[in-house]
């Protein structure tokens, strides 16, 4: 194990017995909800977890330490402490050497994942590219991340605030395979359809599992994309959340908010735009992508027991 991580006992133990585990993300909790949703919503995810039979894995850094697998003092810590960072592949070894805590986001989970030899992740969208990236270039490194790192990421898509259609000309670009969870659509975070197609669908989480493991017995390295759509009674209608999407965008352009601080700005906005009803629909999809990536997981330890 690297030496700068530190496992939970019960990460630990699921380890060493071969159980399937799960990586879950600590950026949604430190910036991606208020309080006291993003403690209920982080617990939440941990059981759907379990009720599959895998092991959860919430990871963050605290104390300039990996932590793989949150206990709830942890995670009421990163839930409430304002001094969290928001760390992704730059920033880890300065986080690492001052001993700083900070949440990770889907670089960096998927990258501290890899480290412990964790293999399926569960969020809830991705980063991308940025509108507006022809002159900014504002591309968030999750895309890079899945180029180069051997983590299956199960989401609803990248968040809706992006370049959807430059978003998946990247990944194609550098050879990830984006495959639709019994969809052929590629889900736009709050809604199911965006209008653009995904390379593949898969019908079960067996098949996912069977891709997902050929292509690292391949040597191709790099993760896949299980874009896993919300569930339809929790979407929220595109014309309306567009409508939200596009007046949040002119705000943070009004007050030249940008990098790392855009998209939580951005989420928080777009709560208060919608009266909450994003909020409601960002944790519902998070939930679903939890109940299809355990059981992923499940498939998968199979796999490889049976390799």
């Amino acid at each position: 194990m690297n030496k700068f991580i530190d496992l939970s006992k019960e990460v630990k133990e699921a380890m060493e017995e071969r159980k399937p585990v799960v990586a879950l993300e600590s950026t949604i909790i430190s910036h991606g909800m208020p309080y006291p949703e993003n403690i209920e919503t982080a617990k939440t995810l941990e059981n759907i977890v379990r009720e599959h039979g895998a092991i959860p894995a919430t990871i963050a850094i605290i104390n300039g330490r990996i932590k793989i697998g949150l206990s709830e003092e942890k995670l009421e810590f990163m839930g409430t402490s304002k001094e969290i960072l928001k760390a992704s592949r730059r920033d880890l070894p300065v986080v690492l050497a001052k001993g700083l805590s900070a949440a990770t986001t889907v670089s960096a989970t998927m990258i501290c994942a890899n480290l412990a030899g964790i293999k399926i992740f569960v969020t809830g969208g991705i980063g991308g590219v940025h509108r507006g990236a022809e002159q900014t270039f504002d591309i968030s490194a999750d895309l890079q991340e899945l180029a180069n790192t051997d983590v299956a990421v199960v989401c609803a898509g990248a968040k809706a605030i992006l370049d959807l259609p430059r978003t998946l000309e990247y990944l194609e670009t550098f050879g990830v395979p984006v495959v639709g969870f019994k969809t052929w659509e590629f889900p736009a975070f709050y809604t199911r359809e965006s209008g653009l197609k995904v390379d593949y669908k898969v019908d079960d989480e067996i098949e996912a599992a069977k891709i997902i493991k050929i292509k690292w017995d391949l040597g191709l390295k790099g993760g896949v994309l299980i874009a896993n759509p919300i569930p339809e009674e929790y979407a929220l209608d595109k014309a309306y959340i567009d409508k939200a999407i596009e007046d949040a965008l002119y705000e943070a352009e009004k007050r030249n908010i940008k990098g790392k601080e855009i998209t939580p700005f951005l989420l928080d906005k777009i709560k208060d735009l919608t009266q909450g009803e994003s909020l409601k629909a960002n944790i519902e999809l998070v939930k679903n992508n939890a109940h299809v990536g355990a059981k992923i997981a499940i498939e998968l330890n199979k796999l490889y027991k049976e390799a």
